[in-house]
């Protein structure tokens, strides 16, 4: 038996904690990269500083080699003066005293790889970067020989420019040249630069904290109204759907989930107001049929022998078969209600439909009516051919029931689609009710209606089929009774085998 634990998710689940989350790891991305161009940048100006500082020591020990005075060891910057022919420092200081006096040059003269600044006082340098070995003695000078590569000021003087005095305290023959050596210390650079990387990590995540915390709160913030209406929404019960959730007056996004849900939550209650009128008035209609069929038993039952036996089974036969058409008309609005898939057996010919349809119809017995139908040819349409055997007998059976003498179907191909008219001479419907006969259970004329089998539910039914096949039902204009149109999307023809 497997006993282990679901693995746990280690995303949090709080909208409010996942963008704070998501914030502060973009701008953690954002300010690292922000970091370390800063850092960059700093190191390359605080290098230029270092390097602009050491050039004023360079030109003042230039200075005082060409009025043939020895430079001091104690200088607060290294340097190394280096003269052609010897094989040993002129002078040396700034932390050069580690290595002994009479050790070779510690900065070699490399080649010139570059051309010499000149500065505005007309003098000039150059600057290259060195590699002083690892040469150290004790005991250790300020400036820590371990070895690495240094940025290296250098300017050289002809020993002619020195007096003879001079050269021979230096002890430089006059014909020769004295390369003086200033290293930037990396020390200043270094310092610069650890102190803004503080800075930057101490302020990034000051920054980090603060602007979590506030996407946290504005997004909490931003939240409530959403709060509200998932507390109005759970409230809505089905015995009270009339409860409605508040809308923002702000304008923005929530403004509009807010009236989505009172539009979805109106259209629920207008759906089960709906329900509930259909299951009364089909209560109402199915106890009629009922009652009459209770009543004319109870009383065949009471008075067998005074009774018209065959009357009275002819009575309980059509009431029966009143609520059996009830009965059916219901269960199929309930299938056109749930939208339930039907398969698709078409093409149909809509035409042949009609044809059939007027052969097979059924004489009124107080009045002859005719059917008169029209076709230009075949009229093929998606869909069941029973669907639209009882779309077209609701139609017909209408008409019929309310013209005075003739009804007249027509079926026509126009713009691709099939449009089938029903019209009879009857008294027609006012314009005001074109709507109000397809609501369920409407009788105009209720008496006549019910005397003739009529529940009010054949044009219901009938546009409720036409809508399953993509298509309309409407009532349209006449100037003598009452016209309705069917438009359905036209269907090739069946391939011929």
């Amino acid at each position: 038996m497997n006993t282990a634990e679901p693995r746990r998710r280690w995303w949090p689940r709080s909208v409010r904690t996942r963008t704070a989350l998501a914030v502060a790891s973009t701008a953690a991305a954002i300010l690292v990269a922000i970091g370390w161009w800063l850092h960059r940048d700093v190191h390359r100006q605080s290098t230029q500083i270092a390097l602009d500082q050491a050039r004023s020591p360079l030109l003042a020990l230039a200075d005082q080699l060409r009025e043939g005075k020895i430079p001091s060891r104690r200088s607060a910057i290294p340097y190394e003066v280096v003269a052609t022919g010897r094989s040993t420092a002129v002078a040396s200081g700034g932390g050069m005293d580690v290595f002994t006096p009479g050790s070779p040059h510690v900065l070699p003269a490399p080649p010139r790889l570059s051309e010499p600044v000149v500065t505005d006082s007309g003098w000039s340098y150059l600057q290259r970067t060195v590699r002083i070995p690892e040469r150290r003695t004790e005991p250790a000078g300020r400036f820590d020989m371990g070895g690495g590569t240094y940025a290296v000021l250098s300017t050289d003087i002809w020993a002619g420019e020195l007096s003879s005095a001079g050269a021979a305290n230096l002890g430089v023959s006059p014909d020769a040249t004295l390369r003086v050596h200033m290293v930037v210390l990396p020390h200043t650079t270094k310092a610069i630069t650890d102190s803004v990387n503080s800075l930057l990590l101490r302020a990034g995540l000051v920054s980090l904290v603060l602007i979590s915390a506030v996407t946290y709160f504005t997004v909490r913030i931003a939240l409530r109204p959403v709060e509200a209406i998932r507390v109005a929404t759970a409230s809505v019960t089905p015995g009270d759907p009339r409860e409605r959730v508040s809308v923002p007056a702000t304008g923005h996004e929530i403004t509009a989930l807010a009236t989505t849900i009172n539009s979805t939550l109106q259209r629920l209650d207008d759906a089960a107001a709906q329900q509930r009128r259909f299951i009364a008035d089909a209560a109402h209609e199915l106890r009629s049929p009922l009652t009459t069929l209770l009543t004319s038993l109870e009383v065949a039952l009471a008075y067998p022998e005074r009774t018209d036996w065959p009357t009275a089974v002819t009575t309980a036969a059509r009431q029966t078969r009143r609520l059996q058409t009830l009965a059916e008309d219901l269960l199929l609005l309930a299938r056109l209600d749930a939208r339930a898939p039907t398969a698709d057996r078409g093409p149909v010919d809509l035409a042949a439909l009609v044809s059939q349809l007027a052969e097979r119809h059924e004489q009124l017995p107080d009045r002859p009516v005719t059917i008169t139908t029209n076709a230009t040819g075949p009229a093929y349409v998606h869909g069941r051919p029973d669907d639209y055997e009882r779309l077209l007998r609701n139609l017909v059976d209408n008409a019929i029931r309310h013209a005075a003498s003739r009804v007249q179907v027509t079926v026509q191909s126009q713009d691709q689609q099939i449009i089938l008219s029903v019209h009879d001479n009857g008294p027609g419907i006012p314009a005001e009710n074109g709507e109000l006969v397809f609501e369920r259970f409407v009788r105009l004329d209720d008496a006549r209606s019910r005397d003739r089998g009529g529940a009010g539910l054949g044009l219901p039914i009938a546009r409720e089929l036409a809508h399953h096949h993509r298509g309309t039902l409407v009532l349209v204009p006449s100037d003598t009774g009452a016209c309705f149109q069917l438009r359905l999307p036209h269907a090739p023809p069946p391939a011929r085998e």
